[in-house]
């Protein structure tokens, strides 16, 4: 592919937008926002379009023999009017001669029309050509973006206008090359060119043909103002219609559940009326500014055809040489009815880039440090130190974010098991989300065998690392491959073990198609602990450093989490383990155990040892103990 990253992400052009500034605030991945103005954005695309040099080349040179072709037509149609004149006012001409000469005027004409028109054809299939092209680097670049932008990013974007810059903003960029470029081509040529033969021809008619220009000058500019801050405002609603969209999709259970169709139709409808009056604003500026440069058209045409009717009569010109006049004027028609889709295609273009561009030019949060190495493990210790942590949010800078962990520490060998328990908003899903390094600590270091881990690659640090998370989100593809998802080339063999170590086979096997059967979107045909376990297997297929359950059993039972931890034994001797879980049965095994509370670490120990000390964790034991045995009584 000729397109390089270089220019589709593209952080050199100044000065930055504030509007744009604005709207990522907060955003938590770095970017300085430099996408620039107009120019800076529609001379971006041209760059990327000048990519495809040959092909760019080819459709200008068709654009501009199209417009030869059609410069061609008024003055053969002059020249056949004379002709025609000239053999009806002299009777000495045979009629023969005078039919053949009417004949290949008509020749010349059909010539000059049908080769406009393959012209046409030519520039208008390689400005699609090109168009598709460029969408298709640029959607290649915006996918790849997204997937390498850090969590903090994530978690401030909706998904709904990450999918409207993808696809609507897209589209509006890809359009640009054929409705603006290449109709810009045409348009120079037509104009420079027919200015240059009616100039040259009759000063004071050639003066009245182009006497709108300058009205649709300056309409063209004023027009593009205001589509451009429309096409923003609209692109702005149509990613609000995708997010409320994603929402009532991912949650329609919850809607269908509570009756709350009424009220999502309504919502829908509300931000559709947004969007819809956005649009109505845009279509009547167009159309305004398309109906006054027609006008002043036609005024023109009107003063060409009384100035030069005029001098017909006084038999300063031929009736051929007003009929070149009024013939190239006609052809100017379509053109400037153009400059609207023009105007329009410009607007469109440098709206969607800018919002294009602005998610292009992010640069992640967490990424590799420059001489990063690939983490290599000998006792496998993770550890730890004093690490303190904030979420950053835009109502906040890193010195005022309120910190949800502080100066955690704590260490976990191969072989080993620690458990973290603690009541919600702790703490105890973000050392989970540190140790992958999903996020960087605010304070402190976190360490495998002794080597920050901001040192090391971040994909080897993830290979390493295997989280097993609340959320256990399964692909819409078959059960073999969402468990073989961190290893798409495993074998049946370990499919199946990795299945039984999670206990799930005995369910995998009664299912019609096996591990051939397909989940639904989101694994939606699964109860939660069947996700669970599904997500459990697909951990325990792969070696790691690591492993970290975050609350990943807490929808299976306590018999079935029991069979689990015996058949994970094996796996967790040749790794450090850590159980998240509220579940303080799942810890009871863990050779150490820290109750987190407020981000800090206020009891550690192990089971018994935590018992004896009768703080907390003996408290939060007893309830648990004491809810269990009035379950089993009431069976």
């Amino acid at each position: 592919m000729a397109t390089g990253k270089a220019d589709i992400a593209d952080n050199s052009a100044k000065p930055a937008i504030t509007l744009r500034q604005q709207a990522y605030r907060g955003m938590g991945d770095q970017s300085d926002h430099s996408v620039g103005g107009d120019a800076a954005i529609l001379w971006r695309i041209t760059r990327l379009v000048l990519k495809y040099r040959l092909r760019m080349s080819l459709a200008v040179g068709a654009t501009i023999a199209a417009a030869v072709f059609q410069l061609m037509i008024p003055r053969f149609l002059g020249d056949a009017v004379d002709s025609a004149l000239g053999l009806l006012n002299n009777s000495a001409i045979a009629e023969e001669v005078a039919r053949q000469a009417l004949f290949d005027a008509a020749m010349l004409l059909l010539a000059a029309s049908v080769l406009r028109g393959v012209f046409t054809l030519a520039h208008n299939y390689g400005g699609e050509a090109i168009g598709h092209l460029i969408a298709f680097d640029l959607r290649l670049a915006f996918y790849g973006k997204l997937q390498s932008l850090s969590f903090s990013f994530h978690d401030k974007v909706h998904t709904g206008e990450l999918i409207t810059r993808g696809m609507l903003d897209l589209e509006g960029v890809r359009m640009f090359v054929n409705t603006g470029l290449l109709r810009l081509v045409l348009l120079i040529n037509l104009i420079g060119a027919g200015a240059y033969l009616l100039l040259s021809s009759d000063l004071l008619l050639g003066v009245l043909s182009f006497s709108f220009v300058p009205f649709v000058a300056w309409r063209s500019s004023a027009a593009r103002l205001r589509l451009r801050a429309l096409w923003l405002a609209l692109q702005e609603r149509m990613g609000r219609l995708g997010q409320i969209m994603d929402e009532n999709l991912t949650g329609i259970r919850v809607v269908r559940a509570f009756g709350a169709e009424p009220f999502e139709i309504g919502k829908y409808d509300v931000a559709s009326d947004d969007a819809m009056a956005i649009a109505d604003q845009r279509i009547k500026t167009r159309a305004i500014s398309t109906s006054q440069m027609t006008f002043a058209y036609f005024i023109s045409m009107g003063l060409v055809l009384w100035v030069g009717g005029l001098r017909v009569l006084d038999g300063a010109m031929t009736v051929g040489d007003l009929t070149v006049f009024l013939t190239f004027i006609t052809i100017l028609q379509q053109p400037v009815r153009q400059l609207g889709l023009l105007v329009n295609s410009i607007a469109r273009a440098s709206t969607c880039g800018a919002r294009l561009f602005a998610v292009l030019d992010l640069e992640p949060a967490i990424a590799d440090q420059p001489g990063a190495s690939a983490l290599q493990t000998t006792d496998g210790v993770v550890t730890f130190e004093d690490v303190s942590f904030a979420y950053q949010d835009a109502d906040f800078d890193e010195a005022s974010a309120p910190p949800v962990l502080h100066n955690v520490s704590f260490s976990v060998a191969r072989g080993k098991t620690l458990g973290i328990v603690g009541p919600p908003g702790s703490g105890k899903s973000t050392i989970a989300n540190l140790l992958p390094r999903y996020y960087d600590p605010s304070g402190g270091r976190i360490t495998v065998d002794g080597v920050d881990i901001r040192q090391v690659t971040i994909t080897s640090l993830r290979q390493a690392m295997r989280i097993v998370q609340q959320d256990s989100f399964l692909f819409t593809t078959s059960l073999e491959n969402n468990i073989a998802y961190g290893d798409p080339w495993a074998d049946d063999e370990m499919v199946q073990g990795a299945a039984s170590t999670a206990q799930i086979d005995g369910f995998v096997a009664a299912l019609p198609d096996g591990y051939g059967t397909l989940v639904g979107e989101r694994g939606v045909s699964l109860s939660g602990g069947q996700k669970q376990r599904v997500a459990i297997a697909r951990a325990a297929m792969l070696e790691a450093t690591a492993l970290v359950f975050d609350d990943s059993t807490a929808a299976i039972d306590a018999e079935t989490e029991r069979r689990i931890r015996t058949s994970l034994q094996a796996h967790t001797a040749r790794c450090a383990t850590i159980i998240i879980s509220h579940r303080l049965g799942a810890l009871r095994h863990a050779h150490e155990i820290i109750f987190l509370e407020a981000g800090r670490i206020v009891e550690r120990g192990d089971h018994d040892s935590l018992i004896k000390q009768g703080g907390r964790y003996a408290a939060l034991f007893e309830l648990q103990s004491r809810d269990d045995a009035n379950q089993d009584a009431a069976q």
